[in-house]
């Protein structure tokens, strides 16, 4: 049973390793402002987060999207 579920997640990350290292790179790209928003939350610095990374929001948004539709070709 373990040596299939590290085949599944070897299959999973074969197909899926672009979406992956997007996610970490974009997570990576907000840390601080995640540490801040979690630590002091204010609108002032959720708007900041929006306007200066919409990239990494961007990516992490459409995330789902996109690990979804991979996972049906």
């Amino acid at each position: 049973m373990g040596l299939i579920l590290i085949s599944r997640l070897i299959v999973y990350l074969k197909y899926n390793w672009l979406q992956i290292i997007l996610i970490t790179l974009s997570i990576y790209d907000l840390k601080t402002d995640i540490r801040l928003l979690f630590d002091f939350f204010t609108f002032s610095t959720l708007f900041y987060t929006f306007s200066e990374h919409p990239l990494a929001i961007t990516v992490l948004v459409a995330s789902p999207y996109l690990l979804n539709s991979s996972n049906k070709g």
